[in-house]
């Protein structure tokens, strides 16, 4: 690089004598590089092999300080703003912040995380969202939810300057369509099947137990939570009445002490409800104090100060979701060999479900008995009508084609 003096300047030229900018400068190796200094006193740098390429980096620095872009954080990665986004992170129920942040360091923090965050395009998180679910094999719900934490690191990243654009916008819609996914509809019993299940219950000894506690699910469409978290002062046998005010969970704490059970209130102001009680209802609450009373139980369990619940297993304490489901497991095992050696011809089995496929099922027997939406949403406790709708449709939906196909043999038996 060489000085020309000239009309009382002094210009500075390259290799080929092209005159260059203030904080260009060409190395003896013919690098070209440009060198600026930002508002906090730090000095900065970049490097290119032409003077067109060094330039065409300039511009984008000058777009960039007009769009308020931080140009300068150049080893920022998606870790260091994850990490900053747990720590200005409010307003989240603890279970959710150490299921996201469960999420975020089982799937992304070794991979996806050690990238700049400046330099993650859109293709960059196709290739990742790919990956989650081609070669480990993850639900969509799954991928989901690493999305959710995803979208709002990025989010945080784009109002703290960092960059311009979201990288993660509509790359879940289009994971889903690029690989088909759909979400399962929800399996409910049918109306035999509930049948066979209760009746199964009621005339075994060795299940009779389990008997109140699906009862109940079955009977108020409760989530599993808001049943193993109810307490006797919760519930009014006179006036027939369930108080749904707080919720039983089972997490890992993310303190190093492993999971155990939280009390959380409802997600949303709906989730607080009264629940009218069924007289089969009530009888399965009557039925767990005598069989409490007669085996000497009582409620040992102390959760966050609550205590007294309703449904606790032989040692006193809160039931689990997944000994329930275990239990449903066993039950179907051994109802469905008790029905199959009857022998019958086309039998009725039960299929393969969980606790909330309970909920599930009493909300079908609502839309069946045509209970109003409004009342159907109040007693299932959804925030948004459309959640509600869309089982009402699915319901409706079957309802109409098992008519039709009455009403097309009453056509064919008295008309056609």
């Amino acid at each position: 690089m060489t000085t020309k003096k000239g009309k009382g300047k002094n210009r500075r030229l390259d290799r080929d004598r092209v005159t260059l900018r203030k904080g260009e400068s060409q190395r003896a190796d013919g690098i070209y590089d440009y060198r600026w200094s930002t508002p906090d006193g730090k000095r900065h740098a970049i490097y290119a092999s032409t003077l067109e390429a060094l330039r065409e980096k300039e511009e984008q620095i000058v777009l960039d300080k007009r769009d308020g872009i931080k140009t300068e954080i150049k080893l920022i990665t998606v870790n260091d703003v994850f990490d900053l986004w747990c720590d200005l992170k409010r307003g989240l129920k603890h279970n959710t912040f150490q299921n996201y942040k469960y999420m975020y360091n089982m799937f992304v923090r070794s991979t996806f995380g050690k990238l700049r965050i400046t330099n993650v395009r859109k293709s960059d998180v196709k290739r990742f969202y790919n990956r989650l679910a081609d070669e480990r094999i993850l639900t969509i719900a799954t991928i989901d939810n690493v999305h959710t934490v995803l979208h709002q690191v990025f989010d945080l990243a784009v109002d703290d300057g960092y960059i311009r654009l979201n990288p993660t916008d509509k790359m879940l819609r289009e994971l889903k369509q690029s690989h088909n996914f759909e979400v399962e509809k929800r399996k409910a019993l049918t109306v035999a099947e509930q049948a066979l299940f209760i009746n199964f219950l009621k005339n075994h000894p060795q299940y009779n137990h389990w008997y109140p506690v699906f009862a109940v699910m079955l009977g108020t469409g409760m989530r599993v939570g808001e049943v193993i978290g109810l307490r006797w002062c919760d519930i009014d046998l006179d006036e027939g009445t369930i108080d749904i005010n707080h919720t039983l969970i089972y997490y890992n704490r993310g303190d190093g002490k492993g999971c155990s059970f939280a009390i959380n209130t409802p997600k949303t102001k709906a989730g607080e409800r009264t629940i009218p009680m069924l007289d089969f209802v009530k009888d399965a609450f009557l039925q767990e104090k005598q069989y409490q009373e007669e085996a000497e139980l009582t409620c040992k369990a102390m959760v966050d100060c609550y205590t007294d619940f309703i449904f606790i297993n032989r040692f006193g304490d809160v039931q689990h979701q997944g000994t329930l489901n275990k239990a449903i497991r066993r039950i179907i095992r051994d109802c469905n060999d008790e029905v199959l050696l009857k022998e019958e011809d086309d039998p009725v089995l039960l299929p393969p479900f969980s606790c909330h496929t309970l909920r599930h099922t009493f909300t079908t027997r609502l839309c069946e008995a045509r209970v109003n939406i409004k009342v159907i949403q109040s007693v299932l406790g959804h925030a948004d009508i459309s959640t509600t709708m869309d089982i009402y449709c699915d319901v409706t939906k079957d309802l109409k084609h098992k008519e039709f196909g009455a009403l097309g043999e009453y056509f064919k038996e008295n008309i056609v």
